[in-house]
């Protein structure tokens, strides 16, 4: 990983949104020195198309299908559902890593107070980036599906506006 930036709620077309994200993620993302020219070679994309962040009971989570969102006043912390399963996170982790990249202690999610949000994902990339499809929700493997050939081309889910991660 050399980058992840995104939008949970997006206020603008899905293409722009891809366009910028990818943008930000290879050069604006603190965590990372920005890419260079040089690091184009080995550049492996994946994009995650979120469906809308809804409230999910604990033993509803689903490791590999649900990604999460913590929230707790005015912080948040979101984790896709390909981070349980690279890390082999179990629920309770899963919750706890959550509740760390809000900047919330481990055990925030048993707080009433705290909203647990759930969501899934299709997930468009680099056949190199691919884990088994069946793990991480639906997996468009090198924007070679047939009627999805790249992420502009995704049909929304509904009245709500895709989020992208």
């Amino acid at each position: 990983l050399r980058g992840c930036i995104g939008v949970v709620e997006a206020d603008t077309p899905l293409g722009d949104s891809v366009a910028r994200c990818a943008a930000g993620a290879a050069l604006q993302d603190p965590r990372f020195a920005p890419m260079r020219a040089a690091d184009l070679s080995q550049l492996q994309i994946e994009i995650s198309l979120l469906t809308k962040p809804e409230p999910i009971a604990i033993n509803a989570i689903e490791i590999g299908r649900h990604g999460l969102i913590v929230v707790s006043g005015d912080r948040r912390g979101l984790l896709l559902p390909q981070v349980a399963v690279e890390h082999n996170l179990d629920r309770e982790k899963f919750l706890s890593e959550t509740c760390r990249k809000a900047h919330l202690l481990r055990d925030a999610w048993r707080d009433a107070r705290t909203q647990i949000l759930g969501f899934t994902c299709d997930v468009f990339g680099d056949p190199e980036v691919q884990s088994e499809p069946e793990t991480v929700g639906t997996r468009v493997q090198g924007g070679n599906a047939p009627q999805n050939k790249n992420p502009r081309d995704v049909e929304s889910r509904g009245p709500e506006k895709p989020s992208l991660v």
